[in-house]
């Protein structure tokens, strides 16, 4: 099971101090996180895609390809890439260029981002939000397989023997996650092509996160790309940890109180009972977190929000040290016991290598089905 960290990466006022800071700081700190994420031994670091303020992560394939050069085991990934606004063509040469760049540890979430406005600001209709998801990531994956693309659709210019460049590492496409918090269109994509399904639970409560992992997993097996309990599911969540759970409360309740997304609004106590957020010691976030497999099922992904509503990064470093040291060595054992051995691991670019190399030659995914 992997185990990591995903950033939203949004720039905000510290309420304890009252000190906001720059775009260059809150850059560099998110690649400092990065790096601090392989030192204490975890697998994965993600980052969001924003083009609004108060974030900062336009550009995720280029701060990825920055953390590449600093790091050598862990897979870098997206918390969101926004294929609904973004060109298939451009998603699809960015991320081949990052595979070669970090020798293929590269793996990557789509999604269709919580931001409105975004939609005309790349020229398109946040009305056609789900066919244009639907849509372009049927030619991203073409784009990833074939070497020469005929193609016309509803929402973007047509495409005649177009080749995208560099191609896939290794002949291997990245391996794709679709997150979603809501949209059951998005859990039926990700069943019919056999990807991963990352449901990012981190405002909802756990049985709205169930049922989305339970139909994502019914569908998986309707497609025919093995059992239910075989399905590649991820899961968002939220902590922040001291020895002693009072001395985390109390250090986060300003940060929760004044957080932009969900500040000013339910109280602490609220929010932790209704959603994944732990807010408190090492052991309570260990238990926590071992009671998602009771309603999901056992999984294959696991990626904490730490670094955000402004916590400042000597914080969020000590929170890091925190999961490393404390919690996660304690959730690997724990989660691998009575793992049935069915369930596979998460994919990585080793795994799709090998598994292309014994796949039947012409053996492809068809055309994408219409959901409702």
């Amino acid at each position: 099971m992997q185990f990591g960290i995903f950033s939203v990466g949004d720039l905000t006022t510290d309420p304890t101090t009252g000190r906001t800071p720059t775009e260059q700081e809150r850059i560099k700190a998110i690649l400092t996180i990065a790096q601090k994420v392989e030192e204490v031994g975890l697998d994965v670091f993600a980052t969001g895609e924003h083009h609004n303020p108060p974030f900062v992560p336009s550009s995720p394939t280029t701060m990825l390809g920055y953390i590449a050069a600093k790091t050598e085991r862990i897979i870098l990934s997206t918390a969101t890439t926004l294929i609904t606004t973004s060109d298939p063509v451009k998603i699809a040469e960015d991320f081949a260029m990052l595979q070669h760049v970090a020798d293929g540890r590269v793996d990557l979430t789509l999604g269709r981002g919580n931001t409105g406005p975004v939609y005309p600001w790349f020229g398109q209709d946040i009305r056609q939000g789900i066919p244009l998801a639907l849509e372009n990531y049927a030619l991203l994956r073409r784009l990833w397989t074939e070497e020469f693309v005929d193609w016309e659709g509803q929402f973007r210019t047509p495409l005649q023997g177009f080749q995208s460049t560099p191609r896939p590492l290794d002949g291997v496409a990245p391996f794709v996650w679709h997150g979603s918090i809501r949209t059951p269109e998005i859990a039926e994509q990700a069943a019919f092509y056999g990807d991963g399904f990352f449901a990012n639970h981190i405002f909802w409560p756990a049985s709205h996160t169930a049922k989305m992992v339970g139909f994502y997993r019914q569908r998986f097996e309707h497609y025919g790309h093995g059992t239910a309990e075989q399905a590649i599911v991820g899961l968002g969540g939220q902590v922040f940890m001291r020895k002693n759970s009072q001395d985390a409360v109390k250090e986060f309740r300003p940060y929760f109180d004044n957080a932009p997304v969900y500040g000013h609004g339910p109280s602490l106590e609220e929010f932790t009972s209704q959603t994944p957020l732990t807010v408190g010691s090492p052991q309570e976030v260990i238990d926590r977190t071992l009671g998602f497999r009771d309603y999901v099922g056992d999984y294959q992904r696991q990626l904490f929000l730490m670094d955000h509503a402004g916590l400042p990064l000597k914080t969020v470093l000590e929170q890091l040290d925190l999961l490393g040291e404390e919690v996660v060595p304690v959730l690997r054992r724990e989660f691998a016991k009575n793992r049935p051995a069915t369930v596979p691991d998460a994919p990585t670019h080793a795994s799709l290598v090998a598994a292309a190399a014994a796949a039947p030659v012409g053996a492809s995914v068809g055309a994408p089905v219409e959901v409702a």
